[in-house]
């Protein structure tokens, strides 16, 4: 039954990191330049769940709806003041940028609610949901919060798959991704676009974020995202940068490896995991599993 059970807890670890990796495509895939900011985007949006919570005396699901608007107010900004005024951005200026955008987070949150890590969310109610209670099934002990994560990062990640197939806006944005001229000939306002892009990627980063906590057990913190963010970033590049399908595999891939790692080796190096992962992925297959190599003939 351990077996199942490091399955079970790979599954649900490997849907947080699927999220994060999905958030950073959907970047990566407008812009070709993937968000180290995403992490802390994340973060500065579960403190202000946690801030609507404790200071306002909203429940759980309110401050959640609160925080996700907080996180796609956060990314237009940062998209219109940083990015799209850039001058003669190149791939590595931006980088820098959200490698910047991401220290400012960090020392925001440090400054603000200082290093002490957090109960979050201090509550569940009115949802009935207890932080430690568990099925077990078969044996196996499946935490409600593992069965919610799970279960969220499913629906959301179908809703994103119909979204981007059946709507008009989802649409508009796989033609700016495949061919920004051709859009903006088509009559796809790109600025517009690009800014819709950034709000949604930073909407899943922080569902992932806001799932975490709970999810791993841990406080909140500044730096809640930093392993996170690396193990998402890993994954994507397991999956393919460029697949959104492969963003989700190599999420999950990446968790049921790690705890496989961590139970028959040593919990100590499971971050050695997503180090190796992303070598001998950029090694042997730098498109990922699920990518697709383009060659550019000039």
């Amino acid at each position: 039954m351990i077996v199942l059970q490091l399955f079970f807890d790979g599954i649900s670890m490997g849907c947080l990191y699927a999220l994060i990796a999905l958030a950073m495509v959907i970047i990566y895939k407008a812009s070709e330049v993937p968000n180290f900011a995403q992490g802390n985007m994340g973060m500065i949006s579960t403190f202000a769940a946690y801030y609507i919570m404790e200071k306002y005396g909203f429940n759980f699901p309110l401050s959640v709806v609160g925080a996700l608007i907080f996180s796609i107010l956060l990314a237009i900004f940062f998209e219109f003041v940083f990015l799209r005024r850039a001058k003669e951005p190149n791939i590595l200026n931006l980088i820098l940028i959200t490698i910047g955008f991401e220290r400012i987070l960090y020392g925001l949150a440090g400054w603000k609610f200082g290093a002490d890590q957090k109960l979050f969310p201090s509550s569940f109610d009115p949802l009935p949901l207890q932080r430690d209670a568990v099925f077990n099934v078969g044996g196996v002990a499946m935490g409600h919060v593992g069965i919610i994560v799970i279960a969220v990062s499913g629906v959301l990640i179908i809703s994103l798959f119909l979204f981007f197939k059946y709507t008009n806006l989802g649409i508009a944005m796989k033609a700016t991704q495949q061919n920004k001229l051709a859009a903006r000939i088509n009559g796809i306002r790109i600025n517009r676009i690009m800014s819709v892009t950034w709000a949604l990627s930073s909407m899943v980063g922080a569902i992932a974020a806001m799932l975490l906590v709970p999810g791993t057990a841990t406080g909140l913190d500044a730096n809640l995202m930093l392993a996170p963010l690396l193990k998402g970033f890993a994954a994507a590049v397991l999956g393919g940068m460029t697949s959104l399908i492969g963003s989700i595999g190599g999420g999950i891939i990446l968790g049921v490896i790690e705890k496989f790692f961590g139970f028959y080796v040593s919990s100590e190096f499971e971050v050695v995991v997503s180090f190796a992962i992303i070598i001998l992925i950029l090694w042997f297959r730098p498109s990922g599993l699920f990518g697709r190599h383009f060659v550019r003939k000039v």
